[in-house]
C-alpha cells in the first residue's frame, strides 16, 4: 500500500536552500527559475540522501530537473575512481525524442561543470558516432533500452560502474513493452546502485512491480494520483465516424490555431490526417515510429519553431516531450489506455501555463471516454458542433488496429462472430492498402534499347540498323596477341598439364591450356573429359564446379580469387622428394603428376617437358619466373 501523498507549500523555498552546488544553482537561475516546484523541493533532498525513490507528479511539473540536479551535484562531489571515465549515471527513457530532450537538460544544468560529461544513445541512427562517444567516456548516459543493449552485447558498453539508475516515465518502462529489456539492463548494473523512478501515472500493478526493484524506497506523490493538470481545459465533441477529418479542419480554422498537436491511434491514421490537413490549407507533418529519425527530428523541430501548424503523432509524442507554451492538444482518436490520455493532454498546460484539450469522440469510442473519466476522477463537459454529429442510425462498431480489433463502444461488447468479422475486414483493408502502396511505389521499367536480334534463319541482325551481323551458331574466333598466344584459353593449368605443351613430353588432354612452346594448339578445342573425384578427399573439398583436379595458383594468383590449396607432394624419378625444388616452384603449379617442368630428370605424369633430356642435370638458375641471367 502506498503512503499518503506528501503535500505542503514550497512557494517560498529557493534553490539555494536545497544545498546544491553553486555552479548548478547558477545554471538554473540562468534558465529563469528561482523557486523549485513541489516535486523538485521534495525529490531533490531525498535523492541527495542516497535513498531509492518512487516519485509521481503531474505532467509539466519539472520531474526531469528533480533527478538531474541532484545527480549532477553528487557526481561533481565524488570524482570518478579508477582508469578511464566509467558511466556513473544511467537514465532510461522510452522514446528517442525524450532521450534527446533529457540529455539536453543535463547539458543545460551542467554547463558550469566541465568535469562532468554526458551523452545520449538511441536507435534509428548510426552506431559509429555513439561508439566513438562511449570510447571517449561519459559520466551520464541517457539511452533507450534497445540501442543500449545492442551496444552492450557488442562489447562497446560497460555498466559495471553505474552508481545511479533513473527510469523516466517509469510506468511505461515497466509495462510489457519494455519490462524484459529493463530486466536485462538491471542485470548489467551493480546491485548496490541508487534507483530513481519518476512518472506522472502509476497503476497499482506498476507500483507493486516498482517496489520489487527498489530497496526500501521513499514514496513521493505531490499531486493526487493519475490526475490531469487543472489549468488544462477539456471538452468532448461527439462526432460522426466519417466526419472527424472535416471537424478537425473546421475547429483549427474557426479558432485560427497556429499550433496544435493531434494524436491518432495508428501510424496509418497519422499519415491520413496529415495529408488531409495539408490538402485543406493547414501545414502538417506526421510523427510516428515508421518515420526515419531524421524525419522525426525535422517534424518536431518544425513544429516547435512554428513552421508547422499541426503535428499529427502517435503516442511516441505523448511521453515527456516538452513544447514551450503549446496551447492546444486534440485527441483525434481516443486512446484505449486511460494512462495514455493523461500523458497526451499533458503536452499542454506545462510549467504553470494554461492549455486546451479537445476530444473528438465517435460512438465507437464512448466506452474509452467513460473509462478515462473514471480513471481521472472527473466529468468532462460535452459540446456538440452542429453539422458534424453522428449520422442517423449510426451504431458503435469494433475498432480495427492493424490485425486486431478492439471494442470501445459503450455497453457490452458484441459477440465473437461480430468481432471476428471485423478483424477479417480489417486484415483485408490492410492488405489492400499495402497493395495500393506497392502499386504507387513501383516504377515503370525503362524501354529496352535496340540490340542484337536472332532471326528465323539463324542469323543475327542489329535492331537499330537492320544489318545482318552473321551466323548465330558460328563460334567467335579467338583473339590472338602479339606473340601468337590464344587469349581465350589463358586460364589453363599452369603446370605441365597443358594441351599440346610439348616441351619434351605430352600434356594431359583433360585440361585446356595456353599452348606455350612446342606444337602449340595441337589439342585446341578438344572437349574436356569427364573426371572422377579422388575418393580420399571429402566432397566439400572440391570447388563448386566439381573439378577433381586441383589447380595450383600461378605467380599472379594473388590478383584473382582462385582458391589456394596445399601443394601436393611431388617426387623425383625415384619416388623421393626433389631436393632442388623451391617454394616458388610449388606456387608456380609444377606439382607431381602435372607434367614436371624441372629442367632435367623424369617429370611427373606428363614426363615433365624435360628440355635437358631424360636424366640430365637440373638447372640451378631456373626459377618459375624464368632463368636467372
Amino acid at each position: 500500500m502506498s503512503p499518503a501523498p506528501r503535500t505542503g507549500a514550497f512557494d517560498s523555498m529557493t534553490f539555494d536552500e536545497l544545498n546544491l552546488a553553486p555552479a548548478i544553482v547558477q545554471a538554473v537561475r540562468e534558465q529563469g527559475y528561482e523557486n523549485p516546484t513541489p516535486i523538485q523541493a521534495q525529490a531533490i533532498p531525498a535523492v541527495l540522501s542516497g535513498k531509492d525513490l518512487l516519485a509521481g507528479a503531474q505532467t509539466g511539473t519539472g520531474k526531469t530537473a528533480a533527478f538531474t540536479l541532484p545527480m549532477l551535484h553528487m557526481l561533481q562531489a565524488t570524482p570518478a575512481a579508477g582508469k578511464g571515465r566509467p558511466i556513473r549515471a544511467l537514465v532510461l527513457v522510452p522514446t528517442r525524442e525524450l532521450a534527446a530532450q533529457v540529455e539536453d537538460s543535463v547539458r543545460t544544468y551542467g554547463k558550469n561543470l566541465p568535469e562532468i560529461t554526458s551523452g545520449v544513445v538511441f536507435g534509428g541512427v548510426g552506431m559509429n558516432p555513439q561508439i566513438k562517444l562511449l570510447k571517449s567516456g561519459v559520466d551520464i548516459l541517457v539511452a533507450t533500452p534497445g540501442r543500449l543493449l545492442d551496444l552492450a552485447q557488442q562489447g562497446f558498453l560497460d555498466l559495471s560502474g553505474v552508481q545511479m539508475l533513473v527510469l523516466d516515465e517509469a510506468d511505461r518502462m515497466l509495462d510489457m513493452g519494455f519490462i524484459h529489456d529493463v530486466k536485462k539492463v538491471l542485470a548489467l548494473v551493480p546491485a548496490n546502485k541508487q534507483s530513481l523512478l519518476f512518472s506522472a501515472t502509476f497503476s497499482d500493478d506498476i507500483r507493486d512491480l516498482a517496489n520489487g526493484l527498489l530497496r526500501e524506497p521513499e514514496h513521493i506523490q505531490v499531486t493526487p494520483r493519475n490526475t490531469t493538470v487543472q489549468r488544462i481545459t477539456q471538452v468532448i465533441h461527439p462526432v460522426g465516424r466519417e466526419r472527424k477529418k472535416d471537424v478537425l479542419v473546421h475547429i483549427i480554422n474557426q479558432h485560427n490555431w497556429s499550433q496544435v498537436l493531434v494524436f491518432t491511434r495508428t501510424k496509418f491514421g497519422a499519415n491520413q490526417v496529415a495529408d488531409h490537413l495539408n490538402q485543406n490549407g493547414v501545414t502538417a507533418m506526421a510523427l510516428h515510429g515508421n518515420k526515419s529519425q531524421a524525419a522525426r527530428t525535422q517534424a518536431l523541430a518544425g513544429f516547435k519553431s512554428g513552421e508547422i501548424r499541426a503535428l499529427v503523432a502517435t503516442d511516441i509524442a505523448a511521453r515527456g516531450i516538452d513544447i514551450d507554451d503549446l496551447p492546444h492538444v486534440v485527441n483525434y482518436e481516443i486512446p484505449n489506455i486511460s494512462e495514455d490520455y493523461v500523458h497526451r493532454i499533458g503536452r499542454t498546460g506545462r510549467a504553470g501555463a494554461s492549455g486546451e484539450a479537445v476530444n473528438l469522440v465517435c460512438m465507437d469510442e464512448e466506452g474509452f471516454m467513460m473509462d478515462i473519466e473514471r480513471f481521472t476522477k472527473q466529468r468532462i463537459p460535452v459540446q456538440v458542433i452542429e453539422g458534424f454529429g453522428p449520422a442517423a442510425g449510426e451504431k458503435a462498431e469494433p475498432i480495427a488496429m492493424g490485425r486486431q480489433t478492439i471494442w470501445g463502444g459503450a455497453g457490452k461488447a458484441p459477440s465473437r462472430d461480430v468481432m471476428a468479422a471485423a478483424a477479417k475486414a480489417a486484415r483485408q483493408d490492410m492488405m489492400q492498402r499495402i497493395r495500393e502502396r506497392k502499386a504507387t511505389e513501383q516504377k515503370p521499367r525503362p524501354a529496352r534499347q535496340a540490340g542484337p536480334k536472332l532471326n528465323a534463319d539463324g542469323t543475327v541482325s542489329d535492331e537499330a540498323s537492320g544489318k545482318t551481323m552473321g551466323d548465330a551458331a558460328a563460334p567467335r574466333p579467338p583473339r590472338v596477341d602479339g606473340e601468337g598466344r590464344n587469349n581465350r584459353n589463358r586460364r589453363g593449368n599452369r603446370g605441365g598439364n597443358r594441351s599440346g605443351d610439348n616441351r619434351g613430353g605430352e600434356g594431359r588432354p583433360e585440361f585446356r591450356g595456353n599452348n606455350r612452346g612446342g606444337n602449340r594448339g595441337d589439342r585446341q578445342g578438344e572437349p574436356r573429359q569427364a573426371q572422377q573425384p579422388r575418393m580420399d578427399r571429402a566432397p566439400s573439398d572440391f570447388d563448386g564446379d566439381n573439378d577433381a583436379y586441383e589447380r595450383q595458383p600461378g605467380p599472379n594468383a594473388h590478383l584473382g580469387s582462385m582458391r589456394i590449396r596445399e601443394p601436393r607432394l611431388r617426387g623425383s624419378g625415384n619416388g623421393q622428394p626433389d631436393p632442388l625444388r623451391t617454394s616458388i616452384d610449388s606456387m608456380g603449379g609444377r606439382g607431381n603428376g602435372g607434367g614436371n617442368r624441372r629442367r632435367g630428370g623424369n617429370g611427373g605424369g606428363g614426363n615433365g617437358g624435360s628440355r635437358g633430356g631424360n636424366g640430365g642435370p637440373a638447372d640451378p638458375l631456373r626459377t618459375s619466373f624464368g632463368r636467372i641471367r
